[in-house]
């Protein structure tokens, strides 16, 4: 199967995704819940972290890009 993301993608959103999942896990535990910003910066980690494990982007796929596997 043919992802469209490749390695170095996968790992920049590795690194980004678990950074704000740590930013936004630490500011939901010191309790700085006055808006909504520390649950979105976690949420859009954890999703960044979901796309670099499975390998596919839906925003890549409605754009068309690839940085994985090129086709011949």
């Amino acid at each position: 199967m043919c992802f469209n993301e490749g390695i170095e993608d996968r790992f920049i959103r590795a690194v980004i995704g678990l950074g704000l999942l740590v930013v936004g896990g630490f500011l939901i535990a010191s309790g700085h819940i006055v808006t909504m910003t520390p649950v979105i910066v976690a949420v859009v980690g954890i999703v960044l972290l979901g796309t670099s494990i499975v390998g596919l982007c839906p925003l890549y796929s409605i754009l068309r890009i690839n940085t994985g596997c090129k086709r011949a």
